[in-house]
Order: C-alpha cells, then structure tokens, then sequence
C-alpha cells in the first residue's frame, strides 16, 4: 500500500517527500532529487557560468537538504525557497573564492528543443553564450536576482527570502541588471538574430 503515494509523485509536496525521506523511505529522496536537482543545477549554471562548478554545488546543496531533513519543520518554509537560498550562498562563495579568475561559457548546457536545424543550434548557441557573458559582467547580487527573477521564474517575494534582502532590493537589483544586460547586449542584436520587426 505504501507505493500507492507514488503512483502520481507530483502531487506529494516536496516537504511531504522530504519527511518521508527522513523516516527512511529512499523513493522519496529519489522523487525529490527528480524534481528539485535540475533546477539547483540551473540556478547554478547560471550564477557561475561553469557546468562542473554547478554540478559540485548541486551536489552539495541536495547534501544539505538530506541532512537537515529529520530537523524540518513542514509549513514553516518551502523547500525549494531553502535550497534555492542554500545553492545561492554556496555560488556566493565560489564566485567569492575565485575572484579574478576567468569564467568559461562553453561549458554551459545546451537547451533542448524539438529537432532545430544547425543553424537554429548554432544561433542558440551564439544567443546563451552572450546572455551567459552578459550574465557574468553583472555584479554577484544583481546576477543572482536577475536569474531567480527571469530565468528561474520566482516572484520578488521569494527571491527576497532567499537572497535575505528586502523585496525592494530585490526589484532595485533585477532593474539594475535587466538595463545593464540590455546595454550589454543592445550592440549585438543583429549578429544574434534579433530584428526591430
């Protein structure tokens, strides 16, 4: 009978498959790890700009949130707002540590689409690396609530809950960065692809 709960695994919450992981059940970490893993993995490609650096700080963030499973307390936060707060810092840290070093932009993954020509891929391509080198000229903060915001898709409210600012800062931030991305980007409209039609 107890399989029955994953019969349809969306419809358990994630604080729901997390206590169920704390009481030992590992199709619920397995669940959680489906549902949640990609997204950290996003959220974090896109704040360092490294895949492998991405990958590491996924790993380590979804080993926070085993760890401090048996401790969660369901109702008082969500879990994707605590691992999104936790995948922030850990990119904090690094883009901290590694301060004046190069960040590579081909390592960055590719978005998969229903069977796009070469030259769809190649100006795709061309179109991620120059939002991703766009991304990273941004001050640490501005790129992560512009990322939480518009790629990631969180409201103003949640992003500030997780960067730990107020919901102002975090639409200052996301302004300041959406003009600066803009200006950034405005000179390159026609090489990527973009027309003023």
């Amino acid at each position: 009978m107890r399989n029955m709960a994953f019969d349809d695994p969306d419809a358990i919450p994630d604080d729901a498959l997390l206590v169920l992981y704390a009481n030992g059940d590992a199709e619920a970490a397995r669940q959680l790890t489906t549902r949640l893993a990609p997204r950290v993995l996003a959220q974090a490609a896109r704040i360092l700009g490294d895949r492998a650096e991405a990958e590491d700080v996924t790993q380590e963030a979804m080993l926070r949130l085993w760890r401090i499973a048996p401790d969660w307390r369901q109702g008082e936060a969500r879990v994707t707002t605590w691992l999104y707060r936790v995948t922030a810092n850990l990119c904090t840290d690094r883009l901290r540590r590694r301060r004046g070093g190069t960040r590579d932009v081909n390592d960055m993954p590719e978005i998969a689409d229903d069977a796009p020509s070469a030259d769809q891929r190649m100006q795709q391509d061309a179109r991620m690396d120059a939002l991703q080198g766009a991304l990273n000229e941004l001050p640490d903060r501005q790129r992560q609530a512009v990322v939480l915001r518009h790629i990631e898709g969180l409201g103003n409210p949640e992003i500030a809950e997780i960067l730990e600012i107020s919901t102002e800062a975090v639409e200052s931030l996301t302004a300041r960065g959406k003009r600066a991305l803009t200006r950034i980007l405005s000179g390159r409209r026609d090489e990527l692809g973009y027309d003023d039609d």
